[in-house]
């Protein structure tokens, strides 16, 4: 039985996609920027990817992927790149507007509450996650939350876990079991600190990359075989 579980938050409790297209759009409207297309919105998603990607790898900091993916998709439209700065500040006070659990996950994590430890590891922005966190309930139903910008690194690194290890305490390994939706982040993450992982893939994506997760699932239930088996 798994008596730790360590929640990625964006993409695996909590749709992502839903949250990231009504805070662009908010500032869109905010910042009288007209309407963003869904065509827009899809190239930002990209672009956004990319940064992240890069930012696990350690090419660039965290300010470089908040400013910069506005940047680069400001000037694809000739829009106004200098307010890259001022709408990445008030993109992340959207973010948690909108809260949207995927299928079973606030069920698994009420009816764990108790039997097992429970924490979110996560690489999103303090402002964004504290606030997602909050108007989810889920900053009470957890029994703590790493936030990459209060721990000093980001996931994949295994400084991040051994952070997560030491407020954990000392328990097996293989007791230990982390579900994302980011086989570069919290896969390869979980692969570091030696713990076991669990890969969310609920759009049944062909897993290309020679990172082999120790689980699968397409829907947060199954969860609950894994950890009680």
């Amino acid at each position: 039985m798994m008596k730790v579980l360590l929640w990625d938050i964006d993409g695996t409790l909590l749709n992502f996609e839903e949250a990231e297209k009504n805070a662009i759009g908010s500032c869109f409207s905010i910042f009288e920027m007209g309407k963003c297309s869904e065509e827009m919105l899809h190239t930002y998603s990209k672009i956004n990817k990319q940064y992240w990607q890069r930012l696990e790898r350690g090419e660039v900091s965290k300010k470089e992927v908040l400013e910069g993916r506005f940047r680069d998709f400001f000037s694809l439209y000739e829009m106004d790149i200098t307010k890259a700065s001022v709408f990445n500040e008030e993109y992340q006070k959207r973010l948690g507007d909108t809260i949207v659990f995927y299928e079973n996950g606030l069920e698994v994590v009420k009816e764990l509450k108790g039997k097992i430890l429970q924490y979110a590891v996560t690489n999103g922005t303090k402002v964004a996650q504290q606030r997602k966190l909050k108007n989810s309930g889920l900053d009470l139903l957890l029994d703590g939350i790493f936030i990459s910008e209060d721990v000093g690194i980001e996931k994949p690194g295994k400084e991040f876990f051994f952070k997560v290890f030491e407020e954990v305490g000392s328990y097996p390994k293989e007791e230990i079991l982390i579900v994302g939706d980011s086989l570069t982040s919290d896969i390869q993450g979980g692969i570091n600190a030696g713990i076991k992982t669990c890969w969310f893939n609920p759009k049944k994506q062909e897993n290309t990359s020679y990172l082999k997760p120790d689980y699968e699932i397409r829907n947060l239930g199954e969860l609950r075989e894994i950890i009680f088996n």
